[in-house]
């Protein structure tokens, strides 16, 4: 990633919302995700589009903020949700992945059995 790129819609100094889903979390939608992803403008973390909730791409075009990047330990990416494109772009203020000993899918004990049926 280029740090010194500045990008309208990617602020680096957002702080990531916390561990999980932020909308999951507050009970919208059957409380689990597959992967997280990070909104690069304000720091929502929400679930990926292959969740049953897809609340990150929902929040991006909801709140016209177009960047979102992996919240996923190892991933490096951005992804601009107006033009599904990817980009690359400046680091961001730490944390920039869920803790490594949260599960994925997760969170730990919310995730049913048959969790792979209900991916998109």
């Amino acid at each position: 990633m280029a740090d010194d790129v500045t990008i309208p819609g990617i602020d680096p100094a957002a702080r990531p919302s916390g561990e999980g889903c932020a909308d999951c979390g507050a009970g919208q939608g059957p409380g689990w995700w597959l992967h997280l992803r990070r909104c690069a403008q304000c720091g929502h973390i929400g679930c990926c589009d292959s969740s049953p909730s897809q609340h990150a791409t929902r929040h991006a075009q909801e709140e016209g903020h177009p960047f979102i990047t992996s919240y996923e330990p190892g991933e490096n990416w951005y992804w601009n949700v107006e033009t599904e494109e990817y980009y690359d772009g400046p680091a961001l203020t730490p944390p920039n992945s869920r803790p490594e000993g949260q599960p994925s899918p997760g969170p730990a004990g919310k995730v049913p059995e048959d969790w792979q049926a209900q991916l998109h």
